[in-house]
C-alpha cells in the first residue's frame, strides 16, 4: 500500500444519488483511487446504499434516503448529508492501493476478414499497413478502466495513438457480440449484439458476458487485457470449445 490518502470532491446529483469525483483526467493513477475507494466499499458498505457505478475518474452512489436516515439514527438531517460525512470518513481512512496485483487475461482476437470489416480503413486512415494496426493493436497491455455501455463491455486504456481512429458518421444498427472496435483513443470489445459506431476490426469467440456466471463479466475493472492475433481456423476451434 502506499502512503497517499485518497483525496476527492463529493457532489450531490439528485436526492438519491452522489457523485465522488477523484479528478479529471484517465489514467492509472485516478483509476487506482477509484478502485481503491470501490474496493474498500465492497467489504464496508455505506448502511442504506442501493448500488455504486464506477466510471473513470469518478463513482456514483445511490442510495435509499429513507434507509440512510433510519441506519444511522438521524432523521431529522438530510440524506445527502450523512453520505457526504460517511464518504469524507472513508476518504480520510483509505489509502490508495499500489497495482501489486492483478489479472491478465488473453483475448484470441482473429482480425479482418469477414470480422472486421472497418481493419482497411483503420490502416488507410492512419497511413500504415493492415499487419502495421494489427501489430501494434496487439503488442499492447491495456488496463480495464471498467465495465459500462452494455453488460461486460470493457473500457481499456493504452492503446498506441498511431492507430487512433475516430466513430463512424453512421453507427451500425447491429453489431455482432465479440467484435473488436476502435473508437478515437479506445478500444474495446462488444460483449452482446448491440447497435454502436466503433470501428470494427477482428473479433474475439470469447463469451464475455456470461448470465449464469457470478460474476457475470469475464473482466473486471483493474485487470489487464492482451489481445492474441489468431487464424480463422483458430477461431472456428476457440467456438467449438466454447459450446
Amino acid at each position: 500500500m502506499s502512503k497517499d490518502k485518497i483525496t476527492a470532491e463529493i457532489f450531490s446529483i439528485s436526492e438519491t444519488s452522489v457523485l465522488v469525483q477523484f479528478g479529471s483526467e484517465i489514467n492509472k493513477e485516478i483509476h487506482m483511487r477509484v478502485k481503491s475507494f470501490t474496493d474498500y466499499l465492497d467489504k464496508n458498505p455505506i448502511k442504506g446504499t442501493l448500488e455504486y457505478i464506477p466510471a473513470f475518474t469518478s463513482v456514483t452512489i445511490v442510495y435509499d434516503p429513507i434507509r440512510v436516515k433510519k441506519a444511522y439514527g438521524d432523521i431529522e438531517s438530510f440524506a445527502y448529508k450523512i453520505m457526504q460525512n460517511k464518504i469524507s470518513e472513508i476518504l480520510n481512512n483509505v489509502v490508495t492501493a499500489t497495482r501489486e496485483k492483478y489479472r491478465i487475461i488473453e483475448i484470441p482476437v482473429c482480425y479482418g476478414g469477414e470480422f472486421g470489416p472497418d481493419l482497411e480503413y483503420v490502416a488507410s486512415y492512419n497511413k500504415i499497413s493492415v499487419d502495421e494496426v494489427i501489430k501494434l493493436h496487439s503488442n499492447v497491455e491495456y488496463l480495464v478502466y471498467m465495465i459500462g455501455f452494455a453488460p461486460g463491455f470493457p473500457y481499456l486504456g493504452g492503446m498506441s495513438q498511431k492507430i487512433s481512429t475516430p466513430r463512424k458518421k453512421s453507427p451500425r444498427t447491429s453489431i455482432p457480440k465479440g467484435s473488436v472496435g476502435i473508437a478515437g483513443m479506445q478500444t474495446g470489445i462488444y460483449p452482446i449484439s448491440t447497435p454502436g459506431g466503433w470501428q470494427l476490426i477482428g473479433s474475439t469467440p470469447i463469451e464475455l458476458f456470461r448470465p449464469e456466471d457470478d460474476p457475470p463479466s469475464l473482466l473486471r475493472a483493474g485487470d489487464v487485457v492482451k489481445f492474441i492475433p489468431i487464424s480463422y481456423e483458430e477461431y472456428e476451434a476457440y467456438k467449438e470449445a466454447e459450446v
